[in-house]
């Protein structure tokens, strides 16, 4: 194995062992209580549930050994400006260790969302390997490719600031579940975390569900439902009540779940807290609706679809590091910089 390839390997592994017990002492305690000080989004427990998905998930000899056996590490170091999105917890963690990983130096902009969280890991990842090189993001400087993550809109000025380097520039996405009607109520339960995890923010978080033209909503809207309300963020709870009051105003029908509502339509919802039921009267036009909509797809949940995106129940939230956003190889993009010519 490339010895740079190896030494990766040994860092990220090592930053995965240091993780491990994140919220059981008091530093990272602390780390936490300040991270949701800043962004109120963010529950202790999600920050705890996506440290250990990142432990679990990609932080592994395993598993970071059998990612990276595919790539060879770029033979010249280049800047590479990392603008990260902060919807849920660490969630533009993946792009730094993917710039990292591939041989070069990342220049990042954490969200103003979750910078609490990216700079102790950081600092972490420095602990470890002083060796690292990890710049901060300047916008009066010049870099020489470019990672940015945002909406739609924040979208169309990155291309516009950065149309002459390379440039993976990633927008709004979201996720769909396609049930077949034979899922058990495990399966359900999974489906659960798929849409409520860090309360429902991540473009991983299913907010549609394709449902056969029979199938029992009632059956559906308890068997996904969080357990109480106190498990629900509050924030989360004032947008399903608000909801509520617009989806009334508008003459819009939907089933109350308690904590959430669902209506029936065909494309994303528009709030948080709204779940969209698709009815389908085949598997022929539920494959024709994704492929019409690949673009705005960022994962399928199903044991009935095949789809290069599709994942098992309960598994949306925990991507490995080959399950890049958006379908786009990432390490592919960046292994390839040192052939292309600096301006």
């Amino acid at each position: 194995m490339n010895s740079n390839k190896a030494l990766y390997i040994n860092i990220f592994s090592r930053l995965g062992e240091h993780l491990g017990n994140f919220g059981d002492d008091e530093k990272t305690a602390s780390v936490i209580s300040e991270a949701t000080v800043a962004n109120p989004w963010f529950l202790a427990g999600d920050i705890k549930q996506a440290v250990q998905a990142l432990c679990e998930d990609m932080l592994t000899e395993r598993i970071l050994e059998k990612w990276l056996s595919g790539y060879e590490v770029a033979a010249e170091a280049r800047k590479v400006a990392v603008i990260m999105a902060g919807n849920i917890p660490l969630v533009g963690f993946a792009d730094l260790m993917y710039v990292i990983a591939a041989g070069h130096i990342p220049c990042i902009k954490p969200s103003s969302k979750d910078t609490v969280l990216m700079r102790h890991v950081i600092a972490e990842l420095r602990n470890i390997a002083p060796e690292i090189k990890i710049y901060d993001y300047d916008d009066t400087n010049e870099y020489d490719a470019v990672i940015a993550t945002g909406s739609d809109n924040s979208g169309r000025y990155f291309r516009s600031r950065f149309g002459t380097i390379p440039a993976l520039i990633r927008g709004s996405r979201g996720s769909v579940a396609v049930l077949s009607g034979k899922e058990s109520e495990h399966d359900l339960k999974l489906l659960q975390k798929d849409i409520f995890s860090y309360s429902g923010l991540g473009c991983r978080n299913v907010s549609m569900i394709f449902i056969p033209e029979e199938y029992d909503t009632e059956r559906l809207g308890t068997a996904i439902a969080p357990p109480d309300t106190a498990s629900i963020n509050p924030k989360y709870y004032n947008n399903y009540r608000r909801t509520k009051g617009e989806l009334a105003a508008a003459g819009i029908g939907y089933t109350d779940c308690g904590t959430f509502v669902m209506t029936e339509g065909n494309t994303f919802p528009v709030s948080l807290s709204d779940i969209v039921l698709y009815r389908y009267s085949d598997m022929a036009a539920v494959e024709k609706w994704i492929a019409g909509h690949d673009t705005q797809l960022q994962c399928i949940v199903s044991d009935c679809v095949r789809h290069p995106r599709a994942v098992p129940f309960g598994c949306a939230q925990h991507p490995a590091p080959w399950d890049y956003p958006d379908g786009i190889d990432v390490m592919e993009f960046l292994t390839g910089l040192s052939n292309t010519v600096r301006k």
